[in-house]
């Protein structure tokens, strides 16, 4: 794995089961990862829209690869149990006191 793609081996929390899963899925489908949306619709954990008239609602998407999803959720859960405090995202919005 290490050959192919060192900064997956590198990473914390990622092992060589973990790491051959997400390779193989997006090797598959290389064509299609243009952004991590896409990526998180090959995985199936994107929401689908599903409204109707002034309703807006979403479902789960039971489609996409479970086993790449169920990878790197093994990866989260390993990341959260060995450093609790992840690092701040552009998403997070700032404390207002």
């Amino acid at each position: 794995m290490a050959a192919i793609n060192p900064a997956l081996a590198a990473a914390h929390g990622v092992g060589t089961d973990t790491a051959g899963q997400l390779l193989v899925t997006a090797g598959e489908n290389h064509h299609r990862l243009t952004c991590e949306a896409a990526f998180a619709m090959l995985r199936g954990v994107a929401p689908l829209p599903a409204s109707s008239g002034k309703t807006t609602r979403h479902r789960l998407n039971r489609s996409g690869d479970r086993q790449a999803n169920a990878a790197l959720y093994r990866v989260v859960l390993t990341r959260l149990r060995w450093d609790p405090a992840p690092a701040p995202t552009a998403n997070d919005a700032p404390n207002k006191a």
